[in-house]
């Protein structure tokens, strides 16, 4: 009898192993699926920008008007600057930097820096039109620069400046800019 009550009771044991190592390979088989289905699946998150209408911003790519808002504010960033503000303009400028892009451009703002932290020389910049590209990630921002030594309005110039960018996942982020030169603009076919 204590046989047959054993043989049993190990049979039960073994069932109740059978059933979880099923329900085990059920669980790791739909967490699979669903880690498949999450990283294919296109993400989408709804911005509220304070202009126009919400943006989505997608996984697949880039809209025309994000890429648009985040160079017009990137812009003004970069291109309005004052011996008071050269640290934060620097800091500003490589939080949105790609990390492969840190070094050149961390290089060519503390050039920067240097020939503008001691004087009294300011610059800003007001945007007359901005161009974009979503499928190369480029944008272009063409406007007036004005440069302000102490209190006076020395100069105020037509400039065009370019931004690249490289979008990851959900992340766009400056790779580098510049002055567009005239040169330049007119091997594009148009006018400087």
């Amino acid at each position: 009898m204590d046989h047959s009550y054993g043989l049993a009771q190990s049979q039960r044991v073994l069932k109740q192993r059978n059933m979880l190592g099923i329900t085990a390979l059920t669980l790791a088989g739909l967490l699979v699926l669903l880690l498949i289905f999450g990283f294919t699946r296109d993400r989408e998150i709804v911005l509220q920008p304070v202009l126009r209408s919400p943006l989505t911003v997608s996984s697949s790519g880039v809209s025309e008007e994000y890429l648009e808002m985040v160079t017009r504010d990137t812009a003004l960033i970069a291109l309005n600057r004052s011996p008071e503000n050269l640290n934060y303009w620097m800091e500003t400028i490589l939080e949105i930097a790609a990390p492969e892009a840190h070094g050149a451009l961390k290089r060519d703002l503390m050039k920067v820096i240097k020939e503008q932290g001691n004087s009294s020389i300011s610059q800003y910049f007001t945007i007359g039109a901005i161009r974009v590209d979503p499928d190369t990630l480029t944008s272009e921002v063409s406007g007036t620069l004005h440069t302000v030594v102490g209190s006076k309005a020395v100069t105020a110039e037509h400039k065009r400046f370019r931004f690249t960018w490289k979008y990851s996942g959900l992340s766009l982020q400056l790779i580098g800019f510049g002055m567009i030169s005239k040169v330049e603009g007119q091997k594009q076919g148009e006018e400087a």
